[in-house]
C-alpha cells in the first residue's frame, strides 16, 4: 500500500537535510582551526541540552540517580567503557571531517564522509553478519565514485587530497562508533550514555586542542557566527529534527533521504562563499550518493547491519536487559525510532 504523505515528517526531513549541510560550509568560513570549532560546538551543545533537559524534567533527575545508581555496577562497567570508546571515536569523526573541510571543497568532504554507511556494511561482515548481495553491489559503485572523484584532488594538491583522505576518516571513526554504541547501549540508558557520550567527545577535542597548542579563545567576528551557525543548526535544530522524523517513518527510508545533505551542501558552498564544484568531480560524487543509497536501501530486511549518521548517534539492535532503564537511542538506522535528542 503507497505510504500517505505526511507534510510534518517532510519538513522535518527537509529541516535536517538543510541543517546537516550547513556543517562543511561553516566550517570551512570560519578562520579559527577546525578541533577548535569542533570542541566548542559540542561543548556549547551539551550545556545547551543540559539546561533545557534540565528545566522541562527537573523531576525527573531524582529517580534517575537513584536508578543509574543501581545500573551502574558489576557488569555495567563494561558496557561504560565501550561508550567511552565510542565516544572518543565520534570526537575522531568531529576532528577529522571538519578538518577535511578547510582542506578539500565542500561537495568533495561531505560526499565522503556519506560513505560511513559503506564502512559500517564492512565491520558487519568483519563481525559474521551476512549482507544482502546489493549493499556489496552498492559498496562497490561508492567506493569506484570516490576513486574517481579523488583522482581529480590528486592532481590539485596534496592538501586537497590530504582532506579527502580526513573525509574517509572521519566516515570510518564514525562507523566506528556507531559498532560501538551497538553494543554499549544494551547495558547503559538513554541518559547516562548520552552524557556520558557528550562529556567524553567535548573532553577528547578539549584535550586534542590543548596537546596541539590550538587556540580556543579570541575569535573574530566571522568565526564566532560560524560557531553559533554550527551550534544552532546541525547540533541542535537538525538534531532535533531528525530524532522528530524518526519517530514518524522509518529509519531506513529517512537514511536514504539524508544523503540528500551532499549536494545541498554543495549548493551552500556554490551560493554562499563561491566554491564551484569541478565539472569532473560531478560524475564520481554523484556515484558515491547512489552507491551509499544502494548500501542502506538493501538493507531493509537487516537494518542494523548499516547504520546513518555524519552527524547522527546511534541505537541499539537489542532492547535494554536491565529493568529501569528507557527507551534506546534513535539517531542511527535500527529497529528504534528517536526519542531522545543527544549532543551532535
Amino acid at each position: 500500500m503507497k505510504a500517505k504523505f505526511d507534510p510534518l515528517y517532510a519538513v522535518a526531513v527537509v529541516a535536517t537535510v538543510c541543517s546537516f549541510s550547513a556543517t562543511a560550509p561553516l566550517t570551512a568560513f570560519a578562520s579559527a582551526p577546525a578541533l577548535a570549532l569542533a570542541f566548542w560546538r559540542n561543548g556549547l551543545g551539551f550545556v545547551t541540552s543540559g539546561a533545557i533537559v534540565a528545566g522541562l524534567r527537573r523531576g525527573q533527575f531524582p529517580r534517575m540517580y537513584r536508578r543509574e545508581r543501581q545500573v551502574v555496577r558489576g557488569e555495567q562497567y563494561r558496557f561504560l567503557g565501550l561508550g567511552v570508546l565510542a565516544s572518543l571515536c565520534l570526537a575522531a569523526h568531529f576532528a577529522t571531517f571538519m578538518s577535511s573541510a578547510k582542506l578539500t571543497s565542500v561537495a568533495m568532504s561531505t560526499a565522503l564522509v556519506a560513505t560511513q554507511p559503506v564502512w559500517q556494511a564492512l565491520i558487519s561482515a568483519i563481525q559474521g553478519q551476512r549482507l544482502p548481495s546489493r549493499a556489496w553491489i552498492g559498496l562497490l559503485i561508492a567506493v569506484l565514485g570516490a576513486v574517481a572523484a579523488s583522482g581529480i584532488d590528486i592532481r590539485s594538491g596534496s592538501n586537497a587530497l590530504l582532506g579527502d583522505l580526513l573525509a574517509v576518516a572521519g566516515a570510518m571513526a564514525l562507523a566506528g562508533y556507531t559498532a560501538l554504541s551497538e553494543r554499549a547501549r544494551s547495558g547503559v540508558s538513554t541518559p547516562l550514555y548520552s552524557a556520558l557520550s557528550s562529556f567524553v567527545c567535548a573532553a577528547g577535542l578539549l584535550i586534542a586542542c590543548l596537546a596541539t597548542g590550538t587556540p580556543l579563545m579570541r575569535f573574530d567576528r566571522n568565526t564566532v557566527l560560524a560557531v553559533l551557525g554550527l551550534l544552532v543548526l546541525p547540533q541542535l535544530l537538525g538534531l532535533g529534527s531528525l530524532n522528530f522524523a524518526l519517530g514518524r517513518r522509518s529509519a531506513t527510508t529517512t537514511s536514504v533521504l539524508l544523503l540528500l545533505e551532499s549536494p545541498v551542501a554543495a549548493l551552500v558552498a556554490w551560493l554562499g562563499m563561491g566554491q564551484v564544484p569541478e565539472l569532473a568531480t560531478v560524475p564520481g560524487l554523484l556515484t558515491i550518493v547512489v552507491g551509499v543509497a544502494v548500501v542502506v536501501s538493501s538493507s531493509t530486511s537487516a537494518s542494523e547491519a548499516v547504520l546513518v549518521g555524519r552527524h547522527r548517534a546511534t541505537g541499539p539492535r537489542r532492547r535494554l536487559r536491565h529493568p529501569g532503564t528507557s527507551a534506546p537511542d534513535g539517531r542511527g538506522v535500527g529497529r528504534h525510532r528517536a526519542q531522545h535528542v543527544r549532543t551532535r
